[in-house]
């Protein structure tokens, strides 16, 4: 049995998929397997990962399959995975070398049920262009009944991560949807007692100018089913009294990163049924501008700790401007 299972999707990712296999194949964790699925490919991807399979057999595992998607193509891999923990790596993206050591060594030190290290942005150049702290000011063993606010505060990210495999025993990726991260992660630590944390920025996330996530449109909608489907979750967890914690998740992934999300929609239509559907969402919710004004991540507003021209498009927004502003636009 491995340590870590590594499942890398694969989807027309010829340009860069090199550079993600030679960061795993170089980890300093001995006990691993990288689980690579072509999900569909019809570049040259499968060339360079029987390149890689020749040369590493004991280390890479191949498998083709039609393509799924993102979510068919993780589940396709948790499913042959045999690791302690499972851990996931976008193709384009790459890792440090130590990542998956230093993180198995704390998910076993620390007996916690996942493991988060922090992520950086980098161009296609190599440059770093933003680093994002995942949880500051926070101790590296976090026992969730003492720092629930986590819950809250995190990003629900599946690549920075390793999660025991015990937690998918009933549990995959939703097929078939966009933001699978929200509607799955958030239920991960439902499950857990602990989250062992390194502020190494180990995952080097790549910012494509190509990339599908620059196309918005009303899949931003699949943002506040993966709320909806975590709040009914949270409902029956061991965490359930503590629904300030749920109100603000609610509030970061459903409203600021919904909002953050629909911005960029430019047909007016999709935008409008977006507008219509958050204006439900916060409705259902019984959510108020004050509590999404005064939301604190970290134990800081949150509005006030982003950029400026992040702060004015919130404003505008919930002064009921934006519209205006956007049509003048």
């Amino acid at each position: 049995m491995a340590k870590v299972s590594v499942i890398v999707p694969v989807y027309q990712v010829e340009k860069y998929l090199r550079k993600c296999l030679n960061s795993l194949v170089n980890q300093t964790l001995q006990d691993i397997e990288i689980l690579v699925v072509n999900d569909g490919s019809t570049d040259g991807s499968q060339e360079i990962i029987d390149e890689f399979q020749e040369k590493y057999p004991l280390i890479i595992k191949s498998f083709v399959k039609e393509n799924g998607g993102l979510s068919d193509a993780r589940n396709y891999g948790i499913d042959r995975a045999s690791g302690e923990f499972i851990g996931f790596v976008d193709s384009d993206d790459e890792v440090a070398e130590t990542m998956f050591e230093e993180m198995y060594s704390l998910g076993i030190k620390n007996k916690a049920e996942i493991v988060v290290c922090n992520l950086q942005k980098v161009n296609e150049q190599g440059k770093v262009v933003q680093k994002l702290t995942q949880i500051p000011h926070m101790p590296e063993k976090i026992e969730l009944k003492n720092h629930f606010s986590v819950f809250s505060d995190i990003s629900y990210f599946a690549c920075n991560k390793i999660f025991r495999k015990e937690l998918f025993k009933d549990k995959r990726f939703k097929k078939g949807v966009h933001f699978e991260d929200i509607e799955l992660i958030p239920k991960f630590v439902l499950d857990s007692t602990v989250i062992a944390q390194t502020q190494e920025y180990h995952y080097n996330y790549l910012e494509r100018s190509d990339s599908i996530t620059k196309t918005h449109s009303t899949k931003g909608l699949d943002i506040l089913k993966a709320v909806e489907e975590v709040s009914s979750y949270f409902k029956t967890s061991k965490y359930a009294v503590l629904e300030k914690d749920l109100k603000n998740f609610q509030i970061l992934e459903g409203v600021y990163t919904f909002l953050a999300y629909s911005a960029f929609v430019k047909e007016e239509t999709a935008y409008n049924e977006m507008n219509f559907a958050l204006r439900n969402f916060i409705k259902k919710y019984k959510i108020s501008k004050v509590e999404i004004l005064t939301y604190r991540r970290f134990g800081k507003n949150y509005l006030l700790s982003l950029p400026l021209k992040k702060q004015l498009y919130y404003l505008l927004y919930f002064t009921g401007l934006y519209s205006i502003v956007r049509k003048l636009l």
